[in-house]
């Protein structure tokens, strides 16, 4: 099991709104960029647009960045589009054997552990903006066609 590619789908969408700021960017076009379906790309940029992310205009193709590159940490798109289950990144397993000495402790012994990853992460992510992302995406673009 892997984190959902919501998040991913999510940079990638906020890395082509701005790399592609000139153009509109309907969802039919950002669907053939993420190599997916339209219903997709809408369905996450209703869940970017819900953060505040991007705006979108009923009725009017296209999207745009809400806010500045530098103002959109990773961590705003990890929790915009629900990347977890129940808002947890660690699920643990439900109802193990309370005759069993791990069954009856396992929970208690690494609920705390996955508490410090999960912080972690999101420093992590939060140390990180859009205008990051971009910047890497252009360097690796002009390193690949020189």
């Amino acid at each position: 099991m892997s984190i959902s590619t919501r998040f991913s789908v999510g940079i990638h969408i906020l890395s082509l709104l701005e790399i592609n700021k000139e153009v509109v960017n309907t969802s039919d076009y950002i669907a053939k960029s993420v190599n997916t379906n339209p219903a997709l790309i809408r369905k996450i940029t209703g869940m970017l647009k819900s953060a505040g992310l991007v705006n979108v205009r009923p009725g009017i193709a296209g999207a745009t960045l809400a806010k500045g590159l530098s103002d959109i940490t990773l961590l705003d798109v990890y929790k915009a589009v629900n990347v977890t289950y129940d808002k947890e990144l660690f699920g643990i397993h439900e109802n193990p054997n309370p005759a069993c000495p791990v069954g009856r402790n396992i929970q208690s012994a690494i609920e705390p552990l996955f508490s410090v990853a999960e912080l972690a992460l999101e420093k992590a992510l939060g140390a990180v903006t859009i205008e990051d992302v971009v910047k890497e995406i252009i360097e690796k673009d002009t390193l690949s066609n020189s």
